[in-house]
């Protein structure tokens, strides 16, 4: 498997330099930026097949960069924060993050991340995904051969993970599906803060998918196991 090319967005140098280390030593290739103006300028000149982004620049706040880099493309972005609280990953998700880490973080947690990710692009390259078959419940619709999904015949625009998180659901309709498994199937592993990750992807995906996320009419939540896609009439 080919490595990814990464671009680090950190202003704190030694946390720049902790990261870009772990990268050489695995063999990643790497840009960096130290704010999110070259940040911005790097993404769309080398266009990076992963961004690892720091949210606290000097000159713009991250969630800007975000915002700048998903209007032309959907490569992955992994933003790694000192903001820990569910607001600041809830914000950043439903702008187009595609994962969140929390600093202090540990370096075998964020080459984790990158493999789940890096895998990911792989099965998208391949074609892995059923391409032929558009899965219908109720008024929602997703066409898997072209990557996206429809509520009313009006495109969601969702993030990568969020849409993978709505494709494992909707081929287990009417089955519930553990946190457990719902996080090894998203991250490739299962530990205690990916659950707390998880109810974040799932309120965004929520916000998105239902039009009274308080009487939820696709996912149901089953309170200390996991989540199931209900069965809608047309």
């Amino acid at each position: 498997m080919n490595k990814p090319l990464i671009l680090v967005v950190e202003d704190d140098t030694p946390v720049r330099n902790l990261i870009t280390t772990t990268l050489k030593a695995h063999d990643y290739r790497f840009l960096t930026a130290a704010n999110g103006e070259s940040a911005v300028l790097e993404a769309s000149s080398h266009n990076p097949e992963i961004i690892l982004l720091d949210l606290g620049l000097p000159d713009v706040d991250g969630m800007e960069v975000i915002h700048k880099v998903r209007s032309w493309s959907n490569m992955p972005i992994i933003v790694i924060s000192a903001r820990s609280e569910d607001m600041d990953k809830i914000h950043a998700l439903d702008a187009g993050a595609d994962d969140y880490l929390t600093k202090p973080f540990s370096v075998e947690e964020l080459l984790a991340r990158l493999r789940v990710t890096q895998r990911r692009l792989a099965a998208l390259q391949i074609g892995s995904v059923n391409t032929d078959s558009v899965f219908t419940n109720g008024k929602l619709k997703v066409d898997y051969a072209a990557g996206c999904a429809f509520l009313d015949d009006q495109e969601l625009h969702l993030t990568p993970s969020e849409y993978k998180l709505l494709c494992l659901l909707c081929k287990n309709v009417g089955k519930v599906l553990t946190h457990t498994f719902i996080t090894q199937q998203i991250w490739g592993r299962s530990w205690e803060n990916d659950v707390a990750s998880l109810r974040v992807f799932m309120a965004t995906l929520r916000k998105k998918l239902e039009k009274e996320p308080d009487s939820p009419q696709y996912i149901q939540t089953h309170i200390g196991v996991g989540y199931r896609m209900m069965r809608v009439e047309p």
